[in-house]
């Protein structure tokens, strides 16, 4: 990708972008082309060219930047996890992804049309277990290092089952089941953690 060097460039990549997660995730990789992703932006197919060659490339810049968002609000979190009360940091990890739906299902849907570019969301999925661990230590600074992984992996599967809850077309229990979800976090992290 092309680095743009003004803020009209970086407000024509950021368009460009939310363009291009909006299609792939309502159409999935393979049926998006990089026309619609213009005409979704209103923006030219030379615009769009001009920082994204390819579509791999636009995929590529998507799954760098999903990366980034949720390992930024991880490092969030974590500045704060020492003081957070048991619930209250419970609820900032389920937030975390519940609060990036569009660009998660984005996300999923090159993840899963790209069997071939594994690597970025393997990268990505280590990164989030080792930073809920790191979280999972400053607020339980006895926890051992092995129980804080296996600890983080549960968290993070909850942290992902909320977020699929989050997107789940037509469901009329969503937030009663979200509210279960929560207690069921809350409960988890409370037990794990010594705080029973």
């Amino acid at each position: 990708m092309r680095e743009p060097r003004r803020q009209r460039g970086r407000d024509r990549v950021a368009a460009l972008l939310q363009a291009g997660a909006a299609v792939f995730a309502e159409k999935g990789y393979e049926a998006t082309t990089m026309t619609e992703v213009a005409a979704r932006a209103r923006a030219s197919i030379g615009s769009l060219y001009q920082f994204f060659p390819s579509k791999e490339a636009l995929a590529d810049a998507l799954l760098a930047g999903y990366g980034e968002q949720v390992l930024a609000g991880l490092q969030a979190i974590e500045t704060r996890a020492a003081q957070l009360a048991i619930p209250a940091l419970a609820d900032a990890l389920i937030d975390l992804l519940l609060g990036l739906k569009e660009e998660r299902a984005a996300a999923l849907a090159l993840i899963e049309a790209r069997r071939d570019a594994v690597a970025q969301p393997l990268r990505l999925r280590d990164a989030l277990r080792e930073g809920v661990a790191r979280i999972l230590a400053l607020r339980a600074p006895g926890l051992p290092p092995d129980r804080a992984m296996a600890t983080a992996i549960v968290v993070l599967l909850q942290m992902k089952a909320a977020a699929a809850l989050g997107t789940e077309p037509g469901l009329k229990a969503r937030a009663a089941a979200l509210t279960e979800l929560r207690r069921m976090t809350r409960l988890y992290l409370a037990e794990a953690l010594g705080q029973a």
